[in-house]
């Protein structure tokens, strides 16, 4: 196993278990490279299932701070604000800033096709590595972890009117993709008197955002604001 010694010090914990930390690391590209001889599969595991215990571990955490920053937030708003915050692109960037890429383990081709970059593979490994955390030091150390790395986009998330993002969005698609946001019903959860619906939001027959809430106006909204920010991200061509 590598010496983690210089990444535990950019990220600020010093893992009891490093295995935790390596397997957080690990792309699916990378082990489906690695020959079958392990006595156990989890040996050589990607970090997916990390992955999804990370996202929940964060989306917590940052759920948490944001209400204590906005005592009198609406829940939509707050939504709208956790997305700015654990969006693809936040995470990819703090996970760049931390020079994460160059600690990932990838298959050769994912490699050489700039795989250490990619803002998708960066955020989940992110991801991982907070529940990597999480598994080693409790939640207490997972939410100092996710305080010292995301402190900056928490402090810099906005609550701006709700209900301006559908209008923001069509501005932005219209400008960017020469082309109008669409919203469709894809889901409806729950018994009638708690109905949630989850709407998706297409623009230019692909799909930008899927959201949660309790009208459809509100996942509308939700989506919206998804769809936003992951086009904002995006740098117009010139």
């Amino acid at each position: 196993m590598p010496d983690y010694s210089a990444l535990e010090v950019v990220l600020g914990y010093s893992f009891r278990d490093r295995a935790l930390l390596e397997h957080a690391l690990r792309h699916s590209s990378w082990c489906n490279e690695q020959p079958n001889t392990e006595p156990a599969a989890a040996a050589k595991a990607d970090n997916q299932r990390l992955e999804f215990l990370g996202d929940a571990v964060l989306s917590l955490t940052v759920s948490q701070r944001l209400m204590e920053r906005f005592p009198e937030a609406r829940e939509g708003d707050l939504s709208v604000a956790r997305t700015q915050v654990v969006s693809e692109e936040g995470l990819s960037t703090v996970a760049n800033q931390a020079g994460l890429g160059a600690w990932l383990l990838l298959g050769k081709g994912e490699d050489k096709s700039g795989g250490r970059t990619k803002p998708s593979i960066l955020a989940d490994a992110f991801e991982a590595i907070v529940a990597a955390v999480y598994l080693d030091g409790g939640f207490d150390a997972a939410r100092g972890f996710v305080d010292r790395l995301l402190a900056e986009r928490i402090a810099n998330a906005e609550i701006r009117n709700f209900y301006d993002f559908k209008t923001r969005l069509q501005e932005t698609a219209q400008a960017r993709l020469k082309s109008t946001p669409t919203y469709r019903v894809v889901q409806e959860l729950g018994p009638d008197h708690e109905k949630q619906f989850v709407v998706a939001v297409t623009i230019a027959d692909d799909e930008w955002g899927r959201a949660v809430g309790r009208s459809k106006k509100e996942a509308e909204q939700n989506a919206a604001a998804a769809a936003h920010f992951r086009l904002e991200a995006i740098k117009p061509k010139r």
